[in-house]
């Protein structure tokens, strides 16, 4: 395939981008999750100030109820209530996006989930980076599986990706996402973190499409993007973010933001 020229003219990213936190309370581990205390503010307003630490612009939190709404506005953030019923965060912050710009100024959302309050904002940065490329409808992040359990781990989604890492590589056009263990041979493995920012087209596209078949063999949204035609690229980052989904993942929380 031919690479693009890298030219003032074919590469810039999206003018005016905007980052979306979906957050529900109806976490069957965790109950009223994105409110769990954190050295006395709601997880979701830690979650808030690492999004704004970004600095890319506009903030907003799309949450499915009005508690939630409350606590955003109590720390002098933006939130709006969203449809408890949809069925997904990506299916959320369009809605919410719809909602606060209906005439489409920003051109670009990056979806940061409501349950990552240790986010280093310069994975934000990171992801965001990737729609420079004119190609270039997703940008997501992914890093190199290092403990051999993981390999074999369901639970930990794999991104199959174009990057020769042999040459230094770090970033390229994902081809698949799976739980089983792949690709086969010689090279790392990649853990695919669910950080995403969209070019806004890509989103609605992306909302507008019913759940692709491999998508529902894999329970695995980005299939959908896949399916449809939409380029993924991925960057490969040495960090994977603290998603809190227990008990015990709060208490690790607590202690790193001590």
């Amino acid at each position: 395939m031919a690479q693009v020229q890298r030219t003032p003219s074919t590469l810039a990213l999206p003018a005016n981008p905007i980052v979306m936190i979906p957050a529900r309370m109806a976490s069957t581990r965790l109950p009223n999750k994105p409110l769990a205390d954190i050295h006395g503010l709601p997880m979701i307003v830690h979650v808030l100030k690492r999004a704004q630490e970004a600095k890319l612009g506009r903030v907003v939190v799309a949450c499915a109820e009005p508690e939630i709404k409350a606590a955003v506005e109590k720390a002098g953030g933006e939130a709006v209530v969203t449809d408890p019923a949809l069925p997904s965060g990506s299916d959320r912050i369009l809605a919410a996006l719809k909602t606060i710009d209906a005439k489409g100024a920003h051109d670009a959302v990056i979806n940061v989930q409501g349950d990552l309050p240790t986010l280093d904002p310069a994975l934000i940065r990171t992801a965001f980076g990737l729609l420079e490329n004119p190609e270039t409808d997703i940008g997501t992040l992914g890093c190199i599986i290092l403990k051999e359990s993981e390999k074999t781990n369901p639970n930990v989604v794999k991104a199959i990706a174009e990057i020769d890492f042999y040459k230094g590589s770090m970033q390229g056009r994902a081809l698949y996402f799976t739980r089983a263990t792949a690709p086969s041979g010689d090279g790392p493995l990649l853990h695919h973190i669910g950080l995403y920012t969209y070019k806004r087209a890509a989103l609605e596209k992306f909302v507008a499409s019913p759940p692709s078949a491999l998508e529902k063999r894999e329970k695995l949204e980005q299939l959908r993007a896949l399916s449809l035609g939409l380029r993924i690229d991925i960057a490969v980052v040495d960090t994977i973010p603290l998603g809190v989904d227990t008990p015990e993942d709060l208490e690790v929380a607590r202690k790193m933001l001590k």
